[in-house]
């Protein structure tokens, strides 16, 4: 059975549809739920899905406790859905090219420290875009810079508000990023 960490910081919709997408296709993968806030929706998700979950707050992954949980777990494959510190960099040298993330907007657009959720959306529709999307990507040391695995778009009408771009983005999580992961995880032995 294929082991998956995901890593959220808030909500956990994606965390919740990666989850559903792999039930509902009958794949058999253990998940393991983690989050840097206390009060994160995700762990309430977790719950409801029974999923194990736990915190790893900011100062204890600063402190090496997030790297020694992701040892111990040992996982296929580690997923940061909306997961918004940046990543230790000797979890990344340690599972190199097993740290995947996805980004609300196509890289190297809109990428970087600071750039993430409604600020991503707003930066879009300020700047007059027709297209945007997501972006899913290998993690790196560096925020939105890792290799990217996969980007799908969708247009950007002149009436868009960045709420209605934030709703076309997540339709494009939603629908693909279970799918990566699946795809990812055949790829593994």
């Amino acid at each position: 059975m294929k082991e998956v960490v995901l890593l959220a910081s808030g909500s956990g919709s994606n965390a919740e549809n990666i989850v559903d997408y792999f039930r509902k296709k009958n794949i058999s993968v253990q998940f393991h739920i983690i989050t840097n806030k206390k009060d994160a929706f995700v762990l309430e998700r977790a719950k409801r899905l029974n999923v194990p979950a736990e915190v790893i707050t900011k100062k204890q992954n600063d402190e090496g406790i997030l790297h020694e949980r992701i040892q111990e777990l040992n996982p296929d494959l580690i997923v940061l859905a909306g997961y918004l510190l940046l990543f230790p960099a000797s979890i990344i040298k340690e599972f190199p090219n097993k740290i995947i993330n996805i980004h609300p907007a196509l890289l190297p657009k809109y990428g970087g420290k600071g750039m993430y959720g409604g600020f991503v959306h707003e930066a879009v529709v300020a700047n007059k875009e027709t297209k945007t999307g997501i972006t899913i990507h290998y993690v790196s040391e560096h925020y939105d810079e890792g290799a990217t695995i996969f980007q799908a778009t969708t247009n950007v009408e002149e009436k868009d508000s960045p709420e209605d771009v934030a709703n076309k983005v997540h339709q494009l999580e939603y629908e693909h990023f279970p799918k990566v992961i699946e795809q990812l995880l055949e790829k593994i032995n």
